[in-house]
């Protein structure tokens, strides 16, 4: 299954599936190529304000994550191998918090390079947002110069046929993006681009029933 439009790969056949393999474990080795490309990425300055904390299953990180996932979440996202928890640093230690319009961007742009790395290893990653954040910081000793923004589930597939059907489902809704019209402007707000030549449909015909979502 790919993206319908003519990107590289791997951004072609990224998609974030919600039923993950419970046997699966990630290598120390894979999690560190996972935690290098996000290394990796630029920054405002350079100054990096990327942290993760790494809650393979099993682990105390990953028991501390799991009562404050939404009740939505905690039915999918146990099952993946490890999640990844985002934080964006505003400040130094010691320091009052910063403004985080740019390390939330430069957060953002780390985790797309994690991402990215798991689908280029053969893994796939769902990032989610529902959570009790506060109570993650707490329970994970976050401290008060940063936030904890997301989280990022990583594994492989799983069997749909051991989950409950409405969890199987979440992987067959059809996949669709906004057209470029609506977020890409040329002259001013609100004006889309004159030059876009958009190369596929904004929703995979592969996607739906018989399909797959991301």
């Amino acid at each position: 299954m790919v993206n319908p439009v003519d990107i590289a790969e791997p951004l072609r056949s990224r998609w974030s599936p919600s039923v993950f393999d419970t046997e699966h474990e990630l290598t120390d080795e894979q999690v560190t190529r996972l935690l290098e490309a996000a290394q990796w990425a630029p920054s405002n300055g350079n100054r990096q304000p990327w942290r993760y904390v790494v809650a393979t299953r099993g682990s105390a990180s990953h028991r501390a994550l799991v009562p404050h996932l939404s009740r939505g979440n905690s039915r999918w996202v146990p099952r993946a191998s490890a999640v990844f928890v985002s934080i964006a640093v505003t400040a130094e230690e010691g320091e009052e918090p910063g403004d985080p319009t740019y390390p939330l961007h430069d957060l953002g742009l780390a985790s797309a390079h994690l991402v990215l790395q798991a689908r280029a290893m053969g893994l796939h990653a769902h990032q989610f947002g529902g959570m009790d954040r506060e109570g993650v910081a707490r329970d994970l000793g976050v401290p008060s110069v940063a936030i904890v923004v997301a989280g990022i589930a990583v594994g492989v597939r799983g069997n749909p046929a051991e989950v409950p059907e409405r969890d199987a489902t979440r992987d067959q809704r059809v996949r669709a993006r906004r057209p470029l019209e609506e977020t890409a402007y040329g002259d001013r707000w609100g004006l889309p681009y004159a030059g876009l030549a958009p190369s596929g449909p904004t929703t995979d015909p592969e996607s739906g029933p018989e399909g797959q979502r991301a």
